[in-house]
C-alpha cells in the first residue's frame, strides 16, 4: 500500500515514493538518484574499458574522445535532474520556514507558561509573546512573498545558491535587537505611572545598549563587506566561485566544496553563544536593553576579525607550473607535436564545488588561437583527469608549429597564466 505522507515533498497516492515525475520534490529526487547512479556505472564501466566501440579501439585519442563525450551527456542528464531537485526544493523551504517560525512562537507560550507557574503572569510575559507574534507575522508575510526564493531565508541566500555565514549572523542580531525594541514598546504601553515610564527609558541609555548595538553594527557591516570583498575578487579573477544546485543549512559551516572551515565554525559558534547570553538576559530583565559584557563584546571582535581575515586569504588564482609531453611506456623521448598529449601541471584548475562531472566537463585549454575541451578520462572512482593539480589534453593539428602559448580556462571562467611551449613540424 502506498505511503501517505504530508503534502511538501513526501509520497502520496498521487506521488508515490518510487515516482519519478517532475511535479515533486520526491519524483526529482529520484530521478536524480537514479541519473547519478547511472553515471556511476556507465563511468566505471568506461574506466573498464567497456563499452567503447570496436571501430574506436585502434586510436586512444579517438576512443578517449568518445568516451568523454558519453560521460558529458550523462553529466548533463545528472545537472539538470539535480537543478530541477534543488528548485523545487527551495520553492517549497517557504513552509518549512513558516513551521519553523511559528513552532518557535509555541515553544516561547510553553516555555513562558511553565515558568510562570509560581511567580505568576508578569506584564514582561505578556510584551514578550506580543513582540513574538508581531515578529512571527512579519517574518510569514516576508516568507510568502519570497516564497519562489526560500521564504524568510531569501535575504540569506548568497549570489551563489549558498546560505550566507556572515548574513545569518547578522540577521540573528537584528532579530534579538528588533525583537528587544517590540518588547519595551508593549512594556511602555502597558505601564501606568510617570516614575515608571521614565524608569523605563532609562532602560534604553546608550550605557546600557552600547555592547550589543556595537556588535550589531560591527556584524551588519561585516556582512556588507564581505560580500563586497567576494564580488571584487571574483571580478578580478582572485576568487573562484561556483553556484550551487540549492541552498544547505551546512552551508553555514563548510566552504564551497562542502568542507568544514574554521572561519566559517568558530564565528557562527561564538555569536550563537553571545545571542544565547544575550537572549537569557532579555528574558530576565524585558524592561531594558540586555547589557552585554564588553569582555564578550571583544571576544565578538576577535572572533569577527578572524572570520574577515578568512575572507581575504580563501581562494586564489589557477596557476600553470609546466607543461610536458605526455608519455605513454615504452614510447620515445621526442619534441611536442600535433596529435600528441599535453600533460598540464599546476593548481587551483578545479574551483570548490565544481568537482561534479558537468563542471569538470566545462574546461577548456586555450593552445595559441585554438580551444580544446578538455576531455574527462574516468578511473574507478572518479578521474584520472581533470583534476585540481593536473589535466591532460591533445595538441589538435591546427595548432601551428611553432612557440605558443597555453593556458586554462576552469569551469568558474577564470584564466590561469600563459606557459610558452614549443611545437614543431
Amino acid at each position: 500500500m502506498l505511503d501517505k505522507v504530508r503534502g511538501d515533498g513526501g509520497a502520496t497516492p498521487e506521488h508515490p515514493t518510487g515516482c519519478l515525475c517532475d511535479g515533486c520534490p520526491q519524483g526529482a529526487r529520484n530521478a536524480r538518484q537514479r541519473a547519478v547512479s547511472a553515471f556511476v556505472r556507465r563511468r566505471d564501466q568506461l574506466a573498464a574499458g567497456e563499452g567503447v566501440p570496436a571501430a574506436l579501439a585502434h586510436s586512444s585519442s579517438a576512443s578517449r574522445q568518445w568516451i568523454s563525450d558519453e560521460l558529458t551527456g550523462a553529466a548533463q542528464e545528472m545537472a539538470a535532474r539535480s537543478r530541477r531537485e534543488g528548485d523545487l526544493v527551495r520553492t517549497r523551504l517557504w513552509r518549512h520556514t513558516l513551521v519553523a517560525v511559528w513552532a518557535a512562537v509555541a515553544a516561547l507560550l510553553l516555555g513562558q507558561s511553565l515558568t510562570a507557574l509560581g511567580p505568576g503572569w508578569t506584564l514582561g510575559r505578556t510584551a514578550g509573546l506580543a513582540a513574538a507574534l508581531v515578529g512571527a507575522a512579519a517574518l510569514s508575510a516576508a516568507a510568502y512573498f519570497h516564497r519562489a526564493r526560500g521564504g524568510a531565508l531569501a535575504p540569506l541566500i548568497g549570489e551563489d545558491n549558498r546560505l550566507s555565514t556572515s548574513r545569518a549572523v547578522a540577521a540573528g542580531w537584528l532579530l534579538l535587537v528588533c525583537l528587544d525594541i517590540l518588547v519595551l514598546a508593549f512594556v511602555l504601553a502597558g505601564t501606568t505611572g510617570a516614575g515608571a515610564r521614565e524608569e523605563l527609558l532609562a532602560g534604553l541609555e546608550l550605557a546600557r545598549g552600547a555592547g550589543i548595538l556595537t556588535v550589531l553594527a560591527l556584524t551588519c557591516a561585516i556582512a556588507v563587506l564581505v560580500r563586497r570583498t567576494v564580488s571584487v575578487r571574483t571580478r578580478a579573477q582572485r576568487l573562484q566561485k561556483v553556484p550551487a544546485d540549492r541552498p544547505r543549512g551546512a552551508d553555514l559551516l563548510t566552504d564551497d566544496s562542502g568542507h568544514g572551515t574554521f572561519t566559517d565554525v568558530q564565528y557562527v559558534l561564538v555569536n550563537t553563544v553571545a545571542l544565547a547570553f544575550t537572549a537569557v538576559r532579555l528574558a530576565r530583565q524585558p524592561d531594558r536593553l540586555p547589557d552585554l559584557p564588553w569582555g564578550l563584546a571583544l571576544l565578538v571582535v576577535v572572533s569577527t576579525a578572524t572570520y574577515l581575515a578568512g575572507k581575504y586569504t580563501e581562494g586564489g588564482r589557477p596557476v600553470v607550473l609546466s607543461v610536458v609531453r605526455a608519455r605513454e611506456i615504452g614510447d620515445l623521448h621526442a619534441p611536442i607535436r600535433t596529435g600528441d598529449d599535453l600533460e598540464i601541471r599546476g593548481s587551483g584548475f578545479v574551483p570548490p564545488g565544481a568537482k561534479e562531472a558537468d563542471r569538470l566537463a566545462r574546461m577548456v585549454v586555450r593552445i595559441g588561437a585554438v580551444h580544446v575541451h578538455v576531455p574527462m578520462i574516468p578511473e574507478t572512482g572518479g578521474f584520472r583527469s581533470p583534476t585540481d593539480t593536473a589535466l591532460t589534453v591533445p595538441v589538435p593539428v591546427e595548432v601551428e608549429p611553432g612557440r605558443v602559448e597555453v593556458q586554462v580556462v576552469t569551469a568558474a571562467g577564470v584564466e590561469t597564466n600563459k606557459y610558452p611551449i614549443d611545437v614543431v613540424d
